[in-house]
């Protein structure tokens, strides 16, 4: 169970649903209830796709490449660390201009639920607690996204815009912290070798 959670904590923090939550509703203002669960669905199906494609792929391209784990973990830690900075300096996330019949793909699918925070971090778990343990979590991580997606006018309601934020930049900031231990191992099993 604690092997679980150091994947699933990581990946709820990178996906940051409560935080993309004002986007999302953003992006939907105005859809019919029955056309905004179509869009969850299809932002589901898209992310849990792109993300166990990387997966497999992922790791195959950086061997090609020559990227050790050390070198993807110092590089993932810094790119994360650079997200998650710009997550909290930044005033609000910003509204792509989307289309009605895409919008669940893309902008919320890729890169809203799965983006570069989420592909980087799961890479790295992925050596750390393995591959099931790391399908799980990111699987777990967007299926809770789709139910707080779902429920999104009355989460919005309870936390308000301030409350939103406020999550947002917490997440951000366990995010940067997250960023810097895995540099750190990075550097550590970088220097071991």
């Amino acid at each position: 169970m604690k092997e679980f959670l150091l994947c699933f904590v990581p990946l709820f923090v990178a996906v940051d649903a409560v935080g993309v939550l004002p986007l999302f509703l953003s992006l939907t203002d105005g859809i019919k209830k029955e056309k905004i669960n179509k869009i969850i669905l299809q932002s589901t199906v898209t992310a849990v796709v792109v993300a166990l494609a990387f997966l497999a792929l992922g790791k195959i391209i950086l061997n090609m490449l020559g990227i050790t784990v050390a070198d993807f973990m110092i590089a993932g830690g810094s790119l994360l660390f650079v997200i998650s900075l710009s997550d909290m300096m930044a005033m609000e996330k910003k509204k792509p201009s989307v289309d009605p019949e895409s919008v669940g793909a893309v902008p919320i699918g890729v890169p809203l639920i799965v983006g570069p925070a989420v592909l980087t971090t799961m890479i790295l778990l992925v050596d750390q607690h393995g591959l099931k343990t790391t399908v799980s979590a990111i699987i777990l991580n967007i299926l809770l996204t789709a139910v707080i997606f779902l429920f999104s006018g009355n989460i919005y309601k309870l936390l308000g815009k301030a409350g939103s934020k406020t999550v947002s930049k917490l997440a951000s900031l366990i995010l940067a912290a997250i960023a810097v231990m895995m540099a750190r191992k990075g550097v550590m099993l970088f220097i071991g070798h």
